[in-house]
């Protein structure tokens, strides 16, 4: 039986919550989601809700602030990050189908 918790990408926690877990200010959260750098999802009366994936990017960006970027820094950081995936699945669909394998293209 699948819970909610198992799911990494369920949107659980609350602003409070995540602020007292990884040990930041409220009002940095609200900052970082006005800057887009991590958007949590919404609940249905407009609150922040993290997921256990988004906590982490939270933790990562609280990481690369201690080492000097900014936040339109970090943001293009994950970005790219995000591109590089992109691509790199395309190259392995492409391969895929180049190799006649599994998922190939008949």
């Amino acid at each position: 039986m699948n819970l909610p918790f198992d799911d990494e990408h369920a949107a659980l926690f609350t602003v409070g919550q995540v602020a007292q877990m990884l040990d930041v200010q409220q009002a940095f959260l609200r900052r970082i989601d006005d800057h887009r750098v991590v958007s949590p999802q919404r609940s249905t009366g407009g609150q922040r809700r993290y997921s256990r994936h988004e906590i982490g990017r939270v933790q990562e960006v609280v990481s690369m602030m201690d080492e000097g970027m900014t936040l339109p820094a970090i943001k293009r950081i994950f970005e790219l990050q995000h591109e590089v995936a992109e691509l790199t699945r395309e190259r392995d669909e492409l391969a895929r189908r180049l190799a006649g394998g599994p998922g190939a293209a008949t």
